[in-house]
Formats: C-alpha cells, sequence, structure tokens
C-alpha cells in the first residue's frame, strides 16, 4: 500500500474505518432485533394468560412476585424504546452503506485515473 498515492491511502482507510463502523452497527441492530423479539415473546405470553395467573418477574438471581398490569406496562415500554432503537440503527446503517458506496466509486475513479495517467 505504501506505492499508491497518498490520496488513494487515505481513501482506502476511510473506506476500512466505515466498513467497520457499519459492521458494528449491524451487530447493535441484531442484539436489539433479539431483544425486541423477546420481550414481543413475553407480552404476548402475559396477554394469552389469565388475569389471576400469577406473574413473576426476574430481578438479578431472584422471581419476585409482580402484578400483571405493571409488568405489561412496563414491556410495553421497553418494546417502544427497543423499536426507537432499531430504527435508529437502520437509519445509521443505511447512511453507512451510502457513503461505503460513495467511497468506493469515488476510489475507483481515483484509482482508474491513476492506471490512465501512469
Amino acid at each position: 500500500m505504501s506505492e499508491l498515492p497518498p490520496q488513494v491511502q487515505n481513501m482506502v482507510a476511510q473506506l476500512q474505518q466505515l466498513q467497520q463502523q457499519l459492521q458494528a452497527v449491524i451487530t447493535q441492530r441484531a442484539q436489539v432485533e433479539a431483544l425486541l423479539r423477546d420481550t414481543e415473546d413475553a407480552l404476548k405470553e402475559l396477554n394469552s394468560v389469565s388475569d389471576d395467573t400469577p406473574i413473576y418477574k426476574s430481578v438479578g438471581g431472584v422471581l419476585v412476585k409482580e402484578d400483571r398490569e405493571k409488568v405489561i406496562k412496563e414491556l410495553t415500554e421497553k418494546k417502544e424504546t427497543y423499536e426507537i432503537r432499531l430504527k435508529t440503527l437502520q437509519r445509521q446503517e443505511e447512511k453507512l452503506r451510502e457513503r461505503i458506496a460513495e467511497t468506493q466509486k469515488k476510489l475507483q475513479s481515483l484509482l482508474s485515473s491513476g492506471v490512465q495517467a501512469g
């Protein structure tokens, strides 16, 4: 890479950095999607049991009996938070993909003009 012009080296480094950022966002998105699925499953289960069914919530390593409506409210709020976070990550991913595509085009343009000139 040392024989490449500094402008090309910088662009390659920028492209690698963008790809690392994209990978981090994709990983975060997958984690949030899993949390959202778990929360939706828990809500679905809570809504399918009768009102008099005892509900327990995990607090650390202990299960604590909890009011059903309170748990539903907490899970609904968590779900909304995860949905917002997921939308944010999806937008970040989209923007990063666009920037990567632009940088790749610029890099290809630089390399093709350099090959013709050299």
